[in-house]
């Protein structure tokens, strides 16, 4: 069972090729800047080269579908949707969100996953230590008081490119900050087999990524 994972969410342009759920190729930059337009297709290419197989040989297609940067979220999907179409092969969509809380293993607490959005706002969801979503995903602008709920309860852990924020916000003793961490394509393999066997998959012609709020066009600035 071999599936294409892609992650482009975030500036990480981020691919694998897992069996039955495993990572068996992991191809990624984790860059600072956003490369999924050059790199992407070059990395699928290199990817395959190193398993010693054809895209024929994929029996489907994931992609992280967000909520995360629209530019990056559309390349992706747009990827993903042209091989499915060209190999006839299914399309699985796995939380960007959810992948990215399966980077932290604790025993007991909350993990918080949270993207950075414009200024002080981030986009997070809320899972328990067995990966369970916990708080549906939401759109938040961050104050001192954010998440004081579950900080009061236990440990929390907090990972995604939206920590750099919290930190200069929320200053309580169970708060645990995971830094330089982003969505990764490793953490989608056995999401995406998990999907496949229960024929959890998409509509390829409809699909579209999850961007939590609508694209809003910035002005430039005026010389």
């Amino acid at each position: 069972m071999l599936i294409l994972n892609i992650e482009t969410a975030t500036t990480n342009c981020s691919v694998s090729l897992s069996k039955g759920g495993e990572t068996v190729v992991l191809k990624e930059d984790y860059d600072k800047n956003y490369s999924h337009a050059e790199r992407l297709h070059i990395y699928i290419e290199d990817l395959l080269k190193e398993a010693q197989i054809t895209s024929e040989h994929l029996d489907a297609i994931a992609v992280s579908k967000g909520p995360g940067s629209y530019t990056g979220l559309r390349i992706g999907v747009s990827a993903a949707k042209g091989l499915c179409f060209a190999l006839d092969k299914p399309l699985i969509s796995v939380s960007t969100l959810e992948a990215l809380a399966h980077q932290v293993t604790c025993d007991n607490g909350v993990i918080i996953s949270m993207l950075d959005a414009r200024r002080m706002e981030v986009y997070s969801a809320i899972f328990d230590a067995d990966y369970n979503q916990v708080r549906d995903t939401q759109a938040q602008i961050l104050d001192e008081n954010s998440f004081e709920d579950y900080l009061e309860k236990g440990s929390v852990y907090f990972i995604g490119n939206g920590v750099e924020k919290a930190k200069t916000l929320i200053k309580h003793p169970n708060a645990v900050f995971i830094d330089d961490k982003l969505p990764s394509a490793n953490e989608m393999s056995h999401l995406a087999y998990n999907k496949y066997k229960i024929s959890d998959i998409e509509d390829v012609a409809y699909f579209e990524p999850y961007y939590l709020k609508d694209f809003v066009a910035l002005k430039p600035k005026s010389v």
